[in-house]
């Protein structure tokens, strides 16, 4: 990822003891707790849809190093959260020895998983060594990391939140024009829709997709408000700040789109009906009439809030599997089966957050340096006195 000054690297697999992530480059002195983290991690457990494993995991974070008495040190940040179902997958997880009876290699690869190309890459015959590690799990690891980057973000009035557009067929169009008010209404709603309402017409239309033995996908909106102008830039486009939001967000398991601001819809509109006209105020400093753009001009955010909208396919593991092949006898069969979820969207925008923030921390820190918080909000306050007098 084309992160700049934050490094983080996620690690564990599916069923195995645990998460552990690393997180480098958080200045020294960000008040930051547990509970903090455990909050984002709680939210994305939640959602109708999931499958069983939500009912054994309850997800909490211990921070091993980088954090003194409640504020960060400077120093490389680690976090581990426990797989509770390891207890139940020891035998078949087992670091050392050799595999018992019991472990039945795993070898009717799932269409849309990446279980038959990670093992021709990676020449794995059982492959669970493949499923484990690209499985959704690991995003319990990202959130926790992007909580710490929420926790920055918020010391410079950067708040971010998400809500669900639609899953599947099931949508229904969205009243409430501000976006913490979206957040706000979609945080009361088990689908994460932005009114609460509507849950039983969802709850219907996912059962129904359960009965079939289907799956369904979904799209989700991530926004940040309070964003300043100048994180990203035009001169290389590696630094693009949309081109870095973007890949963040299709890194996310079974993400197939990304949209910022009006996205595809621009393509059919003339020119004047897409960008935004540019107002000043006094008060305001510089300010858009309008935000097609979603809060970005020339890979550099403009000062306006950002808007990501984010299409999620359907989960590849289906009650009813479609075609496959087995990889030893090469005969035709079904696909292979793991517990699963149906619907995965609500939980998803959840970890859409967590890599926005991620994004945005370090562009932030990008443009202002520093080591410790007390020297950046200084340079931020100067920063901003340049933007509104410029």
């Amino acid at each position: 990822m084309s992160l700049r000054v934050l490094r983080f690297l996620t690690a564990g697999e599916s069923h195995g003891k645990g998460l552990t992530a690393i997180l480098e480059g958080i200045p020294a002195n960000l008040e930051i707790s547990e509970g903090y983290i455990n909050r984002e991690l709680r939210r994305r457990q939640g959602g109708y849809g999931r499958g069983g494993r939500m009912k054994i995991e309850k997800d909490r974070v211990q921070i091993t190093s980088g954090v003194r008495f409640g504020k960060t040190l400077g120093s490389p940040i680690t976090l581990w959260i426990e797989n509770k179902d390891w207890e139940n997958w020891k035998e078949k997880m087992a670091v050392e020895g050799q595999p018992s009876e019991a472990v039945v290699p795993f070898t009717r690869p799932r269409p849309g998983h990446a279980d038959l190309v990670g093992g021709i890459k990676y020449n794995q015959r059982d492959l669970r060594n493949i499923l484990e590690r690209a499985s959704a799990r690991e995003t319990a690891a990202r959130v926790a990391v992007g909580a710490v980057c929420k926790r920055f973000l918020e010391e410079f009035g950067i708040r971010i939140g998400s809500y669900v557009i639609n899953i599947g067929e099931c949508s229904f169009p969205i009243e409430e024009e501000d976006l913490l008010k979206r957040h706000e209404l979609a945080e009361k709603s088990e689908l994460r829709f932005p009114d609460p309402t509507r849950d039983e017409e969802f709850k219907k239309y996912i059962d129904s997709v359960r009965e079939k033995g289907e799956s369904a996908g979904g799209m989700f909106e991530v926004f940040a408000v309070g964003v300043p102008p100048g994180l990203g830039s035009h001169i290389q486009w590696d630094r693009r700040i949309d081109g870095r939001i973007a890949q963040a967000m299709m890194s996310i398991q079974a993400m197939k789109a990304v949209e910022i601001g009006l996205g595809v819809e621009s393509a059919v509109r003339l020119g004047s009906q897409v960008h935004d006209e540019i107002g000043y105020s006094p008060e305001k400093g510089y300010f858009r009439h309008s935000n097609n753009l979603g809060g970005t001009e020339g890979g550099i955010t403009n000062g306006m809030p950002l808007l990501v909208r984010v299409t999620m396919k359907p989960i590849p593991t289906l009650k009813n599997p479609l075609r496959s092949v087995d990889i030893d006898t090469k005969e035709e069969l079904s696909a292979g089966k793991e517990r699963t979820d149906v619907v995965a969207v609500p939980a998803a925008s959840v970890v859409g957050e967590a890599m926005l923030a991620i994004v945005l921390a370090d562009a932030l820190l990008e443009k202002l340096g520093g080591d410790f918080m007390e020297e950046l909000k200084a340079r931020f306050k100067l920063y901003m006195e340049h933007v509104k007098g410029f």
